[in-house]
C-alpha cells in the first residue's frame, strides 16, 4: 500500500523532489486513470525518482455542482483504491473554498510551495485554479520556469471513444452496466445502509435488504441487475432492484432491495458492498402479485444459474 500523505499546514513537500506524479481527481479509479498513473510509474521508474498520485480529498464538483453531480465512489474509497496501487505515495490536497478561488498560478504555488515535481503527467483537458482557468499550457509556460516536465496524454480510447468518468457515469444512468464495468476495469460498486423495510418481499418467499444509498452515489439507473454482494467478508449472489418499484411506490422507504441467495441473518445497520454485474429488466408495473411473484423468482432462478 502505497503511503497517504494530506497536504496541510505540517505537510513536508519534499516528498515532490525529483518525483515523477499523476495528479487528478481520479473518480472510479477506471482504466483510463491506471493508464495515466501507469505512465507517472513509468517516468519514475526511468529517472529514479518516486511515483506520487496527488488527488484532492473531495470532489471539487461537490462544490460546484453537487446537484448535478453523480458520483463512482466516495472520497475515502477513491483515496484507498489509489494507495492499493503499485505508486510509493497518494498526496492529498484539501480542495477548500479558498484553494478553489485561487488563481491558476496562486493554485499552482500552493500546491508546490517551491518544490516541484521532476514529471507531472495530467490528462489533455486537465483544468486547475479558479473558474477553471487554467490549461496544459498554463502548466507548461509555468513548468518552463522551473524543472518540472509536462507530460499531457490524451485520453485512454476504448470502441473509438475516450474513457472518463462522464462516459461511464452515462452507461449506468441507462443500465449498460456490462459496458461499464469494461471501462472501469472492474464491477461497478455501490455500497448502502441496511433499513427495515416493507416487509412484502419476505411474505411473498424472497426476503430482501433494503438499502438506504446517498443520491450522490447513486450513478446507476433504475432497474433490476444480477450482482455480488459482500457481507462479512464473504460474497454472496444477489438479485438487486434499484429505484422504486411502481407496486410500491406508495409506501416505499429504500432506493435499493437486494435479495442475496443462500444467506440467513440479520443485517440492519450494517453497510453492505454491491458490484453490479447483469442489467436483468426495467423497473415494472404488474398486473397482479402472482405476476409479480412469478417475474422476482424468474430473476433469482437467473442470478443463480449465471452468475
Amino acid at each position: 500500500m502505497a503511503d497517504v500523505l494530506v497536504a496541510d499546514d505540517s505537510f513536508d513537500r519534499t516528498v515532490f523532489k525529483g518525483a515523477s506524479c499523476a495528479f487528478g481527481v481520479f473518480d472510479g479509479v477506471h482504466r483510463g486513470h491506471r493508464f495515466l498513473i501507469d505512465a507517472a510509474c513509468k517516468t519514475a521508474y526511468q529517472s529514479g525518482g518516486t511515483s506520487v498520485v496527488i488527488t484532492f480529498d473531495r470532489d471539487p464538483d461537490e462544490l460546484f455542482r453537487r446537484a448535478f453531480l453523480k458520483k463512482l465512489m466516495t472520497n475515502n474509497q477513491r483515496i484507498d483504491m489509489l494507495a492499493s496501487l503499485p505508486i510509493d505515495y497518494v498526496v492529498v490536497l484539501p480542495f477548500t473554498p479558498e484553494f478553489a478561488a485561487e488563481s491558476p498560478e496562486a493554485f499552482l504555488r500552493s500546491a508546490f510551495r517551491g518544490t516541484p515535481p521532476a514529471f507531472l503527467h495530467v490528462g489533455c483537458d486537465f483544468r486547475f485554479g479558479a473558474k477553471a482557468a487554467g490549461t496544459v499550457d498554463d502548466l507548461c509556460a509555468w513548468a518552463n520556469a522551473g524543472v518540472t516536465h509536462i507530460c499531457p496524454h490524451d485520453l485512454k480510447s476504448a470502441d473509438g471513444l475516450p474513457i472518463s468518468a462522464t462516459r461511464i457515469r452515462g452507461l449506468l444512468a441507462e443500465g449498460r452496466v456490462f459496458e461499464a464495468n469494461a471501462l472501469l476495469g472492474r464491477p461497478y460498486l455501490m455500497s448502502g445502509s441496511v433499513l427495515h423495510g416493507r416487509g412484502e418481499g419476505a411474505d411473498m418467499g424472497f426476503a430482501t435488504a433494503n438499502l438506504f444509498v446517498d443520491p450522490l452515489l447513486q450513478a446507476i439507473g433504475d432497474g433490476v441487475y444480477a450482482a455480488w454482494v459482500t457481507v462479512g467478508g464473504v460474497r454472496y449472489r444477489a438479485a438487486v432492484s434499484v429505484g422504486v418499484a411502481p407496486t410500491f411506490a406508495h409506501s416505499a422507504t429504500a432506493t435499493c432491495e437486494v435479495h442475496i441467495l443462500d444467506f440467513a441473518g440479520n443485517l440492519y445497520g450494517h453497510v453492505i458492498d454491491i458490484e453490479f454485474m447483469e442489467w436483468l429488466r426495467p423497473m415494472m408495473t404488474f398486473s397482479s402479485t402472482d405476476a409479480l411473484i412469478a417475474c422476482v423468482k424468474g430473476n433469482i432462478d437467473w442470478v443463480r444459474a449465471n452468475l
